[in-house]
């Protein structure tokens, strides 16, 4: 049976874990990737750059599925952007779940959601759309992780804690249960999160006790 196609929207460094995770799992046909005039016509992981965001519209014509691949590194206005244009045009965007993670079969994710090798959704959770759970993190049971969050490499969010939407938690940092986030929050890269903290909240040290 043929694998439907799906392009790509983003031809950089995430692109290239999400073009491994999508081989792997052998569920879609990577039709090429769309990037920047500069990436045009370039190879990616031995897939071209076919196009570039203004041709949307026609490959909407041709293509039923597509799957943002363009990183967030803080803001999500990027990946925000993308996904509600795309949306827009009648892509379906489905979750790409890693043959080698792990995610309950009591957890949701949702539309558009990547999640890379060797991750872990336990019972319970519920990760929004358009997220990036990436590798070898854990989202343990009950925890909210909300739309356009990018839960990074090695992160730990346990249990019944909640990430505000579009928010970004660096590697290798810990979310204490129960605590929560609010939208747009930034958190650096092997912090601890003991405490709430507000929308728009940038954490770039450790929570004391």
């Amino acid at each position: 049976m043929k694998k439907p196609s799906i392009i790509l929207i983003g031809a950089g460094g995430h692109a290239r874990a999400c073009i491994d995770v999508i081989e792997h799992l052998d569920t879609f046909s990577i039709a090429g990737l769309i990037g920047t005039k500069e990436e045009l016509h370039h190879e990616c992981m031995g897939y071209r750059v076919i196009a570039l965001d203004s041709d949307l519209p026609e490959l909407a014509k041709q293509y039923q599925y597509a799957i943002i691949t363009v990183g967030q590194i803080e803001s999500a206005h990027v990946r925000q952007r993308l996904y509600d244009k795309v949306l827009a045009l009648g892509f379906k965007l489905p979750a790409i779940i890693s043959s080698t993670a792990y995610v309950s079969r009591n957890a949701v994710v949702g539309d558009a959601t990547i999640v890379m090798h060797g991750a872990t959704v336990n019972a319970g959770a519920n990760v929004g759309n358009n997220c990036i759970v990436n590798t070898h993190a854990l989202i343990e049971h009950d925890a909210v992780v909300a739309d356009h969050c990018h839960i990074s490499t090695g992160v730990i969010v346990n249990g019944a804690a909640c990430i505000g939407p579009g928010s970004f938690v660096g590697s290798g940092s810990i979310v204490k249960q129960s605590i929560v986030l609010g939208s747009n929050c930034v958190v650096g890269m092997g912090v601890s999160i003991r405490h709430h903290h507000a929308a728009n909240s940038r954490i770039l040290t450790s929570s004391k006790l």
